[in-house]
């Protein structure tokens, strides 16, 4: 069966509202997003729900689910049940803190879990309540995987399990390698808001390569 990729964004880690409600509109305005990961550094409680909110109201109407990135020292399956987020993004492997956070948040709200850098982590990880696995993205000191590593690792995944993986591109050019071994999400951070041409730009590169992957053409 032919998978057919779709986009997960990243937003930079988000300390106030400022213009990310108008970065956020250019990047899902034109549609088919599956996900908006917010990443929050703001440490007033306001402030984050402020934060929350504004990416709910841009990205849940346009068919976006609204997740959070697990904040360490933070109860962020509080915050996303107050915020009215669809659930949250704990990056850091099978940790204690994945585990009671799944146990409050399923099965009303999405789990996912990244961190995981093995075949071993990632079947351990399959046997949880998870809604699926990311593979590639930074880890906490900011390191990119080797590409190849984590292409071997999604290709691997996708061939064998059934629950969805999620593909970190570092870069616009990685998009088609990883739809073309089956991710079924390709997730975009810096390579689109770090973009110089601006978030709208990127994304449509994006969206036109997704396209092109697949009909066969990249």
């Amino acid at each position: 069966m032919t998978v057919t990729a779709r986009l997960y964004l990243v937003t930079p880690p988000l300390e106030r509202l400022g213009d990310f409600p108008d970065q956020l509109r250019q990047a899902v305005e034109p549609g088919d997003i599956a996900c908006v990961l917010v990443r929050l550094k703001a440490r007033d409680d306001q402030e984050a729900k402020k934060i929350v909110r504004a990416a709910a109201d841009i990205a849940q109407p346009r068919g976006a689910a609204l997740l959070l990135e697990a904040d360490a020292g933070a109860d962020s399956a509080t915050l996303a049940m107050r915020a009215n987020a669809d659930g949250v993004h704990y990056g850091r492997g099978l940790t204690p803190e994945f585990v009671e956070g799944a146990a409050r948040l399923k099965p009303r709200r999405i789990v996912g879990l990244g961190g995981i850098a093995s075949r071993d982590a990632a079947m351990l990880a399959g046997e949880t309540d998870v809604d699926y696995l990311m593979f590639g993205a930074p880890d906490a000191a900011g390191g990119v995987p080797d590409f190849a590593a984590t292409l071997e690792l999604v290709a691997w995944w996708a061939d064998i399990f059934n629950v969805p993986c999620v593909a970190y591109a570092h870069d616009l050019a990685e998009i088609p390698e990883y739809a073309r071994v089956g991710a079924e999400f390709v997730a975009l951070g810096a390579a689109v808001f770090d973009d110089p041409r601006g978030v709208a730009a990127a994304m449509a590169d994006a969206r036109r390569l997704i396209q092109l992957s697949h009909a066969g053409l990249v």
